[in-house]
């Protein structure tokens, strides 16, 4: 299963606009992507509310994961770069 492991970046950490993106991108793919923190708390990404609920800051380490298949590298890289966006 392709990963990637990120450290948040995003100014103020994970709000509502980075997650309303996350949501946008993850219901756009076939397969589920899940997020899990450091604390083994692993949630759905196509749920706002779940991700909300995270309260992600900036500096939590967080894996991303969803099956292989056509674009799931890509996706990653794209939500990878939400949360950690290179400024």
């Amino acid at each position: 299963m392709p990963t990637r492991h990120v450290i948040v970046s995003a100014h103020n950490g994970v709000h509502a606009r980075p997650v309303a993106e996350i949501v946008r991108l993850v219901q756009a793919h076939d397969d589920p992507v899940t997020l899990r923190t450091a604390d083994g708390t692993t949630v759905d990404l196509r749920s706002v509310l779940a991700v909300m609920d995270l309260a992600l800051g900036t500096g939590d380490a967080v894996e991303l994961q969803t099956a292989a298949g056509p674009g799931a590298d890509d996706l990653l890289d794209t939500l990878a770069a939400v949360l950690a966006p290179r400024s």
